[in-house]
């Protein structure tokens, strides 16, 4: 049995070519955790080399010339370095205090050293394509996911940037402004104040957007000698802590920072054993960058996580990688350590020579004690420049890659038409307005929580997608790199949560709501056909939880009180049954529903693949929660047997067969009927019609005869049964919104054989229930039960008077039983069967006509069998009157399905057909009707 889709594996994107897509190829082996990365290329054969074989390519041939310095290395490394190194570690020492930076940094690199376990894993197991974390994250967690966090993410870049910019700001104000390092005190000076450094901050911006358009190949070309130039710059402070003495002329108080005398200086002590007892322990102050807020332990690991979230440029360069299996682990890997390692070192130096005072009240106290300040001016400017053209070139990539994945449907169309030469020109404008609305906070310290607590979401999911992936167990899932269990990927979710709301609660749960609102978006409003080419992780999930549980349901431990229907409803074109298909959706009450469908013929020529995502269309179109299940036999009765046996999985198996009505009323096509509800041209196909429908005046595909037998056979196998007749008139809306419809009726009474017995028995109650589950549904709607009296005892003129009293004994009878059966329904007296009447006599007739084994009335001459029909006909067209006569105001009526014929009789031919006639003849003209024949216990009158 299949109940799940097939689906197609499609191409995600074309490759691009020419010299834009090498420019920004080698521009995304440098810039950090969000630079794009290049398509990946189609495989094409080659001549002479040992790769065709087995359909693989020459890395050099293919474009993948990067290697793991170049391509890994270099970008991560320089995208941890960003704007913390040169500017804000002396902010975290001077008021965490030794002990608590390195706490800090071992809390934050424990994050992302289990990150990027995470990180290999998934990248290593597939080419990585554009958008980094968003593409490993939609194409693991699937669509919903995938999109909502890549969006976040493609704010995190944003963010990231103008974090950046404001750190290079910061580097620009203080050494070309007043009172700066290289300005003379009666020189020109770069005015200093707000709006200013707005200014400054969007000329730094718009820098950036003319080299993003114009320059970027230039500048990616130099990602080893930028890394270099910052490394250079970092091993000259480390040097200068060493061997810069002791002065309290050097460091001065910045002009921004006016809680303290701008002339006076910051004291410096070099190496000092006093200075680094004093800087141990914690010395929380105010930020004069943030209106001078108090700082404490969410503040500064805030701005240290912010400077080291870069972790994800190697994946991105998965598809340029000469060796991605190896060079994503060491390169990624040996970069994190480097950057610890710095990191560690700055930070002792630090504590060793410089007094808290100082890093607290001077972010930039770097410059003025190193041997040759400029190399401090080189270091800000090249980290921050390239942190922020790095942040800001991904950010338009990610966007570039939501807009192609039609993440938003059209609503992103514009970025796609906004591209030239492979630089999408409107994503980068895009991506440069909201970095300029984000400047306009101001605060470095600010902007940096906003960025940590977006690249920790994103950094969550990625954990998330890793963990989801290896729980399952899916075997597709080989990653290359093997140092990962669930419990990395675990202690980095939990990691990273709770750093999230440690950084700012506000923060937080703000993207957190953010992103289930997107989720939530993308689920209701998302085109479909994406996440069938992408796949989606919640289905392996759901998988792999569903198979447990099945195994875990035991059909021996099934209890009457939980008792639910398990509907197999076989039809015959979906064309022709759209109501009844929506109908029995309300029916199942939460069971399993399958709909059934047999096919004559052999398996040669048919195309599983092709009908069964029709059937899923349908089944998409209808809105039902259903299965569907499709058998080719010799014969429709045959195909029945396979379904009702084998349709379901383990305890889930059907409990209650639906057919339609055997009449010769010509199908209505509800797919083009123009007033239908169902109205829809998907499955139509110029001339040919997805799902065949008999026409008016085409011969049936089975005859009477079978159509009883397959009723046989469902009762044989144990099964409920119901027959479905005059669905093509029910209208759900009508009946919600009517005042003139009113009633669900149940008529619990054999009309074949009528006794006292009938609102009693098994039959009856299954009515019953099933009248109740519509009721939930219907709510406006209220249940009434035909008590319809009889007396199979009496003879012709006697007992008339003891007729009133036992129909006071069966009302209260009834009364009781749906009391106990916590039944709300309202009981109408029917006296036509207890009555001594012509109509009593010709019930009986057709209780001996419609007898199941053979008697010597059969034995009676032709004349005297069509006689006795007839009165049959008579009496069911009575009966049908009666109904018709309290139906004016009921949208559903239950009626009690006597037993058919047994195939096993002489004559079973002539009864099947004069059963099925006499089924007409009761159900013509009515509402929507089920017949019902009910062979187990469905209701309990105990706890």
């Amino acid at each position: 049995m299949r109940n799940s889709r097939d689906q197609e594996t499609a191409p995600i994107a074309a490759p691009r070519n020419g010299s834009a897509s090498n420019m920004f190829r080698s521009f995304g082996s440098l810039f950090g955790s969000s630079a794009g990365s290049e398509i990946a290329r189609p495989m094409t054969p080659q001549s002479s080399d040992g790769y065709v074989e087995f359909g693989m390519q020459d890395p050099e041939r293919s474009g993948r010339t990067l290697g793991t310095f170049a391509g890994v290395f270099s970008p991560v490394a320089l995208s941890m370095f960003s704007a913390l190194v040169f500017i804000r570690v002396g902010y975290i020492v001077g008021n965490a205090g030794l002990y608590v930076t390195l706490l800090q940094f071992l809390i934050a690199y424990a994050i992302l050293l289990f990150t990027v376990a995470s990180v290999c894993a998934i990248s290593t197991n597939g080419a990585v394509e554009g958008g980094g974390v968003y593409f490993m994250i939609s194409r693991t967690l699937g669509l919903e996911f995938g999109g909502s966090i890549g969006t976040l993410f493609f704010f995190a870049n944003v963010v990231g940037c103008a974090m950046a910019i404001s750190g290079c700001t910061e580097g620009v104000i203080d050494n070309f402004g007043p009172g700066g390092r290289f300005v003379s005190d009666s020189g020109a000076h770069l005015p200093d104040g707000k709006w200013w450094r707005f200014l400054v901050s969007s000329g730094i911006n718009t820098s950036m957007l003319l080299v993003c358009l114009v320059g970027a190949a230039l500048f990616a070309k130099t990602s080893v000698l930028i890394l270099g130039t910052v490394t250079v710059c970092l091993f000259a402070t480390y040097i200068s802590f060493l061997t810069v003495g002791a002065t309290n002329d050097t460091i001065p108080v910045p002009v921004v920072n006016t809680l303290m005398n701008a002339t006076a200086f910051l004291p410096y002590t070099g190496l000092s054993s006093k200075t680094l007892s004093d800087n141990l322990g914690s010395h929380y102050g105010t930020d004069y960058t943030s209106n001078y807020k108090n700082v404490d332990f969410s503040t500064t690991f805030g701005v240290l996580f912010s400077g080291v979230t870069g972790i994800m440029a190697g994946a991105n360069m998965s598809g340029e990688l000469k060796n991605p299996s190896k060079s994503i682990p060491w390169g990624t890997l040996s970069a994190v350590c480097f950057t610890f390692v710095s990191y560690i070192i700055l930070s002792f130096l630090m504590s060793c020579t410089t007094p808290a005072v100082t890093m607290q009240n001077n972010y930039l106290f770097l410059m003025p004690v190193n041997l040759w300040p400029p190399f401090t001016a080189i270091g800000i400017l090249t980290a921050t420049f390239s942190t922020g053209l790095s942040n800001l070139i991904g950010s338009s990539r990610i966007l570039e890659a939501l807009s192609k994945d039609q993440v938003f449907g059209s609503l992103l169309n514009f970025v796609l038409r906004g591209t030239w030469k492979g630089n999408p020109i409107c994503a980068v404008v895009i991506s440069w307005v909201l970095v300029e609305c984000i400047l306009l906070i101001g605060s470095f310290n600010i902007i940096a929580q906003i960025n940590s607590v977006l690249f920790m979401l994103s950094y969550l999911a990625t954990n998330l997608a890793c963990l989801g992936i290896e729980l399952t167990g899916a075997p597709n899932f080989r990653p290359l790199f093997k140092y990962f269990t669930w419990h990395t990927c675990l202690v980095g979710l939990l990691g990273t949560l709770i750093m999230m709301f440690v950084i700012n609660p506000i923060y937080a749960s703000s993207c957190i709501i953010l992103c289930l609102i997107l989720v939530i978006a993308l689920h209701l409003f998302s085109p479909a056909t994406q996440a069938a080419q992408w796949g989606s992780i919640s289905q392996a999930l759901m998988f792999h939880q569903v198979r447990k549980y099945l195994l875990m349901l035991d059909p021996r431990k099934d209890h009457v009180k939980f008792w639910r229907p398990q509907i197999l409803l076989l039809v015959s074109s979906p064309r022709s049954c759209c109501p009844l298909v929506d109908f029995v959706n309300d029916l199942k009450k939460s069971g399993l529903y399958i709909i059934g469908h047999v096919k004559i013929g052999d398996c040669n020529g048919v195309e599983d693949a092709v009908e069964n995502q029709q059937w899923w269309s349908f089944l998409d179109h209808m809105r039902v929660k259903a299965f569907t299940e499709v058998t080719i036999s010799r014969s429709i009765r045959e195909g029945v047997q396979h379904l009702i046996r084998l349709s379901g999985i383990g305890a889930m198996k059907p409990n209650t067969i639906i057919l339609g009505f055997y009449d010769n009323e010509a199908p209505k096509d509800f797919f083009q009927n123009g007033t239908s509800p169902y109205k829809t041209d998907a499955f139509n196909e110029g001339d040919a019609l997805s799902f065949p429908i008999r026409r008016d005046g085409e011969p049936k595909q089975f005859e009477v005869q079978e159509y009883v037998q397959i009723l046989c056979d469902t009762l044989r196998m144990k099964k409920n049964l119901c027959l479905c007749r005059n669905f093509q008139r029910l209208d759900k809306n009508f009946i919600t919104i009517s005042k003139h419809v009113k009633y669900i009726d149940v008529w619990p009474i054999n009309v074949f054989n009528p006794t006292s017995g009938d609102p009693f028995d098994m039959v009856s109650l299954f009515m019953m229930q099933l009248a109740v589950i519509m009721l939930a549904k219907w709510k406006h709607l209220r249940v009434r039960i035909f008590l319809c009296e009889t007396n199979e005892e009496r003879t012709v003129g006697t007992f008339d008077t003891q007729a009133p009293q036992m129909d006071v004994f069966s009302k209260l009878k009834l009364e009781q039983s749906l009391k106990e059966l916590r039944i709300n329904a309202d009981i109408i007296e029917i006296q036509e069967w207890s009555r001594n009447t012509d109509f009593t006599r010709h019930a009986r007739i057709l209780r001996q006509f419609t007898a199941q084994a053979d008697e010597a009335l059969l034995d009676d001459g032709d004349e005297i069998a069509e006689d006795k029909f007839n009165h049959s006909l008579l009496y069911m067209q009575r009966v049908n009157q009666i109904i018709r006569d309290r139906s004016d105001q009921t949208a559903l009526s239950f009626v009690y399905l006597a037993a058919p014929p047994k195939p096993s009789l002489t004559d079973f031919n002539d009864r099947s057909a004069s059963y099925i006639e006499l089924l007409s003849e009761l159900t013509a003209e009515l509402p929507p009707t089920i017949l019902v024949h009910g062979v187990s216990t469905v209701t309990s009158t105990t706890l």
